[in-house]
């Protein structure tokens, strides 16, 4: 008879259903498709040489150490380095409130664990980061919305949604948002922490993008500016080193740590030492900061040559957003069109994006989609815009 997986299955996932970027994972095969959809770092900018260079030297000088367990927490000197590195951003923290994670997508994950029962709040913005809502959904919360504009998310109709509702945490990121490339303006900022500790509720900073600014003045993380204790802060090197190394942390208070490390214990135990002595180096011999200059200016390039495509090969009105960093712009498109239908016909010209509805918790946002830079040269950024022009001409998406 065998076994009915259905039956096994716990109550929590029986609402878990096939996400967009499998499908869009599905026909990345096609050596002739350009992909305008994933966040992909640029392949052609990863420090190998670098980083071939620091693993030599590990493995030469420790390899034993480099190549066994370790602590929950994370490699002592990476902690201590990226403590330092905080404080100079005018973070208040201390080693012990830095956990090495496996990425910060592992981060939101633990956060989701520890706070959240079936049917507790979240807020999030609309749209936001897709993976945060597929991690929150595993653990059955329940959104509550609030939009975002060119400033980033409207702060002014959260004490609305907080004095009616119960929340575990607010999510959000304020720096070079994922999907729409916003920033949430510095009064945002600080009205943001006024309400949070007004009402009591975490705000759980997701920074992925902060340091790739390439333009305009930067603006101080939330925890910066955080005078009350009420911000997680997640971080990442996927974007500014590589993805492949798997390594992020989360700046936490203490109290939250200690809950963490036993939720990190029983995800993986420890996050890959090779890894955290890879980004150790990278601080130590001082190879990051001149690396992440170097990545900013190519994706300035990149974005601008976007830009540039869209000016040139869109039809009129179609409107998109002029990010001044992270990876991504905001297309929307003119009323009536539908971006899922708008895929069928851009996969057929060999060109692909994420439309916009799949970063809406509640529903919505059928006539957006999201456009990334960052994984091709500037010529190749251009034949994908000339395609996806041509789809949209071709009545790709109408209803």
């Amino acid at each position: 008879m065998g076994v009915d997986w259905k039956t096994k299955f716990a109550e929590r996932v029986g609402g878990l259903h096939g996400s967009m970027t499998r499908k869009l994972m599905s026909v990345l095969d096609d050596p002739e498709m350009i992909s305008l959809g994933g966040g992909l770092p640029a392949w052609d900018l990863f420090p190998i040489d670098a980083i071939r260079q620091v693993v030599d030297d590990l493995l030469r000088t420790d390899g034993p150490a480099t190549l066994q367990y370790g602590t929950s927490e994370g490699y002592r000197p990476l902690r201590e380095a990226l403590a330092e590195r905080c404080r100079s951003r005018g973070f208040k923290v201390s080693t012990e409130d830095i956990l090495i994670d496996t990425g910060s997508m592992q981060g939101i994950d633990l956060l989701a664990k520890l706070f959240l029962d079936k049917g507790d709040a979240v807020v999030v913005e609309d749209p936001t980061f897709l993976t945060a809502l597929q991690a929150f959904r595993f653990f059955q919360a329940r959104f509550l919305t609030v939009g975002v504009d060119d400033e980033g998310m409207q702060v002014e109709r959260l004490p609305e949604l907080l004095e009616r509702n119960p929340v575990k945490f607010i999510y959000v990121m304020p720096t070079f948002q994922n999907p729409t490339g916003a920033t949430l303006s510095l009064a945002r900022r600080h009205e943001l922490l006024e309400v949070a500790a007004r009402f009591g509720v975490p705000v759980v900073e997701d920074d992925s993008y902060g340091e790739l600014r390439y333009e305009g003045e930067a603006l101080p993380p939330l925890k910066a500016l955080d005078e009350e204790g009420v911000v997680i802060y997640l971080s990442s090197f996927s974007k500014t080193l590589s993805p492949g190394l798997r390594l992020g942390f989360v700046a936490a208070p203490g109290p939250l740590q200690e809950k963490l490390l036993f939720a990190k214990q029983s995800a993986d135990l420890h996050t890959t030492v090779l890894s955290q002595r890879i980004a150790h180096e990278f601080l130590r011999r001082d190879l990051l900061d001149p690396h992440i200059r170097g990545i900013v200016a190519a994706y300035r390039r990149r974005r601008d040559a976007m830009l540039k495509a869209l000016e040139e090969r869109f039809p009129r009105g179609v409107r998109w957003s002029r990010p001044e960093g992270g990876f991504f712009l905001w297309v929307t498109l003119p009323a009536g069109m539908d971006a899922d239908r708008l895929l069928e016909q851009a996969i057929r010209e060999k060109v692909m994006f994420v439309p916009g509805s799949c970063y809406f918790a509640n529903g919505g946002g059928a006539g957006s989609l999201r456009l990334s830079f960052s994984a091709y040269g500037e010529e190749k950024l251009a034949l994908g815009i000339e395609r996806l022009a041509r789809a949209i001409e071709r009545g790709g998406g109408s209803a």
